[in-house]
């Protein structure tokens, strides 16, 4: 079945009812990029019977070595299924060869520098085409990273973007051996053996990641790295970006620390910016790790309500200290 876009292709390829909400799942085919087989799976939670009536959208935008149930279980749990029943319109974006999105021809190449150049756009266009509003967006861990990327290059503005926020994403981490250009160059050796890093034999999760995406961190990584590519610097023109943004930090989380998410916000300096620290010493229950920040059902009590506060108010509650949540711009 093919949709009403009048953007590209799309085919609405499930449509189904999962008990009190209304999933449907589209793919698109942007033919926007210089590999044409890519094709993005997106798909959207609403409330059952209630079809018509769309709230403001929000973008949901999975971590690595992740896909669309991060976000919506099987059994309808999760922050898209709470943010949905919340009556949110919910869309959640599956990068290329991750859950429903095939595989494209080049998929060893993929990298952030094309999600953030391609597809990102292809996918707030169509939801602006579908719902007519500007969608907050919300990535955890890489997917934030990817969404910090497309505001510091420019690919996602005002005009399809209201708010953002990112959960366990920083680029500010320091690996000091890859520092060492012979450390650096003989990682580079060393991923051209693979085609793909195999999230289930890392343990990292359901989901394999393309070398092109490790390949792309060994350059921000090294010695004269930059977050950005070769035609653009998205460090510095985060600098620009004036959307109100989110970003959550977590005690224990250990593999992209609290620190780091901050320094990432702190770029933001033109942004309305808000930080929060999930652990006991701000008044959470325990200090929150890396996935059970949105993934457990202590971030089901604490994290998600906050969440749906920010969208609705795009600040915080009132009531959490300076350690907790601290305001720049």
């Amino acid at each position: 079945m093919q949709s009403s876009s009048e953007l590209f292709p799309v085919a609405l390829i499930s449509a189904e009812l999962r008990g009190d909400l209304s999933e449907d799942v589209y793919l698109l085919k942007p033919n926007n990029s210089p590999d044409c087989t890519v094709e993005l799976a997106l798909t959207r939670l609403g409330l059952a019977g209630a079809e018509g009536e769309r709230g403001v959208p929000v973008v949901l935008l999975h971590g690595s070595f992740s896909n669309r149930r991060f976000w919506y279980s099987p059994k309808g749990i999760g922050l898209g299924a709470y943010l949905a029943r919340a009556g949110f319109d919910v869309w959640i974006a599956e990068m290329r060869g991750h859950g429903l999105s095939p595989r494209n021809d080049s998929y060893r190449s993929n990298n952030v520098a094309q999600y953030v150049r391609y597809d990102l756009p292809a996918v707030a266009d169509f939801i602006f085409e579908q719902s007519g509003q500007a969608a907050h967006w919300i990535g955890h861990s890489l997917g934030g990273v990817i969404l910090a990327a497309a505001l510091g290059g420019g690919f996602l503005d005002e005009s399809r973007a209201r708010s953002a926020a990112w959960f366990g994403s920083q680029i500010s981490r320091i690996y000091w051996p890859l520092k060492l250009p012979p450390v650096e160059w003989g990682a580079r050796l060393l991923l051209r053996a693979f085609p793909y890093l195999s999230g289930r034999r890392l343990k990292r999760g359901p989901e394999d990641e393309p070398i092109g995406l490790a390949q792309e961190t060994l350059r921000w990584l090294g010695l004269f790295g930059r977050f950005g590519d070769r035609e653009q610097d998205w460090w510095t023109g985060l600098t620009q970006v004036r959307l109100p943004i989110l970003a959550v930090g977590a005690v224990a989380d250990h593999q992209d620390p609290a620190w780091a998410c901050r320094k990432l916000l702190e770029q933001c300096s033109a942004a309305p910016t808000q930080f929060l620290l999930l652990g006991k010493s701000n008044g959470f229950s325990s200090d929150f790790g890396h996935i059970e920040m949105l993934v457990s059902k202590e971030a089901q009590r604490e994290v998600w309500p906050l969440t749906e506060y920010w969208l609705q108010h795009l600040q915080l509650p009132a009531g959490f200290s300076e350690e907790a949540a601290s305001v720049g711009g």
